[in-house]
């Protein structure tokens, strides 16, 4: 079974919710998950292994950025020339589509993990908090088309 790391960027909780929430239905399947509430990622690159994905969940805040607790691990990883080819990731951005910012801070990071050659597996998830009251919900409807995917 596959190592996942957690990678989680939230300001109010919800992208902290749906990330627990996609661990939970992930163990359930015998896959490991570590979450990274402070995520470093020189620490994350030391122990990567072969059978390593990266799944970000990530809020937006303020004009697009992502949250404060994924500033540093953003800038590091954009002001690297990393090249992950064997790193697979995914990544589920919540937003609200009132904003034109709408799910930047999860494009952003999309964008960087592509530049590095990483492999996304699936659909980025975009979760529009204006329509789901409850984000996990959006996430259990992804999640069953994209866990296939990780054997």
């Amino acid at each position: 079974m596959a190592h996942i790391d957690i990678i989680i960027g939230s300001t109010l909780g919800a992208a902290e919710y749906v990330a627990e929430h996609l661990a939970g239905l992930l163990q359930t399947q015998h896959h490991h998950t570590a979450l990274h509430y402070q995520p470093d990622l020189a620490q994350l690159l030391a122990a990567k292994g072969p059978d390593t994905l990266w799944l970000i969940v990530t809020s937006t805040h303020g004009a697009g950025q992502v949250p404060d607790n994924l500033q540093p691990f953003t800038q590091d990883l954009a002001s690297r020339s990393l090249q992950l080819p064997d790193l697979r990731y995914a990544v589920v951005a919540l937003g609200d589509s009132n904003y034109d910012t709408f799910c930047a801070g999860g494009r952003l990071l999309d964008l960087l993990m592509e530049q590095t050659g990483a492999c996304r597996i699936g659909e980025r998830l975009e979760i529009d908090v204006t329509q789901h009251d409850i984000p996990e919900d959006a996430a259990d409807v992804w999640f069953s088309e994209w866990s296939p995917l990780l054997n």
